[in-house]
């Protein structure tokens, strides 16, 4: 007999929290239901705060975000608010893997704010170029010239996120190629790939992975396997995720699984 509504979310509440993620068929065959229910199960859960869903499934809700996704797009202001060690961590993670005389992409966002903020902080550096469609990091950037040189890539000026998108933002990223790109997203999912909730910037994220000898994407925990508008490009396409330590293993297990390097960034891991 099937348990009652009640009873039956109780021990899907149960299994999500054991196992860090239940995807919906699983519940589906668990509970004999079909998987429109096991998701209407998950949605229920997600209201009461108890879950998060991703792609596929859930996990407990204190893995990555404890908010659903919202309605709209974050402005960069509501971003930058958010998560704001786990971004710290991934930006000096991310920003240990530059050296001096190398060239970088760093894309527009508040995980690759901290990138800046932590190659700023790295007084080892020299003679590094960094290209950039982010107003924020550029200014960010600006009181190390001339130890760094800073370029700001062309385009038309994106408020919401103070990026600088088509038409025109390829037209300084088309003539280069640089050791290092850092791209920040809205969504990793190990099927349905790196994607973003605006489609210009996914077409300049596009465009600046091809630029690069090395691709690495930041992410915190929140963004692993949501999947947005937008697709960049899929996960085998990167060299390498930088997350943080509240991602769930099964999801960093199946990014593996799909061709891509998972680094953790630690807080033991800060100087």
């Amino acid at each position: 007999m099937q348990p009652d509504v009640a009873h039956r979310r109780r021990l899907t509440a149960d299994l999500v929290t054991e196992r860090g993620f239940v995807r919906v068929v699983e519940l589906s065959e668990s509970f004999g239901v079909t998987p429109v229910t096991a998701r209407g199960d998950l949605d229920a859960l997600e209201r009461a705060g108890v879950v998060r869903r991703v792609h596929g499934g859930a996990v407990p809700s204190g893995a990555g975000a404890a908010e659903p996704r919202p309605d709209r797009e974050p402005s960069f202001e509501e971003a930058l608010a958010a998560s704001v060690v786990p971004k710290q961590l991934i930006g000096e993670r991310a920003a240990a893997l530059v050296r001096s005389g190398q060239s970088v992409i760093l894309d527009v966002g508040t995980t690759t704010l901290q990138v800046a903020r932590a190659l700023r902080a790295r007084d080892d550096l020299d003679d590094v170029t960094i290209f950039t469609n982010g107003l924020s990091i550029a200014l960010e950037l600006e009181p190390e010239i001339p130890r760094f040189t800073v370029v700001v890539t062309g385009g038309t000026l994106r408020p919401r996120q103070h990026s600088l998108v088509h038409p025109l933002a390829g037209s300084v990223l088309d003539e280069v190629h640089v050791d290092l790109a850092v791209i920040g997203c809205n969504g990793v999912d190990p099927r349905l790939g790196v994607t973003n909730a605006n489609l210009p910037e996914a077409s300049v994220k596009s465009l600046m992975l091809r630029r690069a000898a090395r691709v690495v994407v930041v992410a915190d925990a929140s963004k692993l396997g949501e999947v947005h508008l937008g697709r960049i490009a899929p996960v085998d396409a990167f060299d390498a995720l930088v997350t943080d330590a509240a991602a769930p293993a099964v999801l960093l297990g199946e990014l593996r699984d799909a061709g891509l390097e998972v680094v953790v960034a630690r807080p033991a891991e800060r100087p």
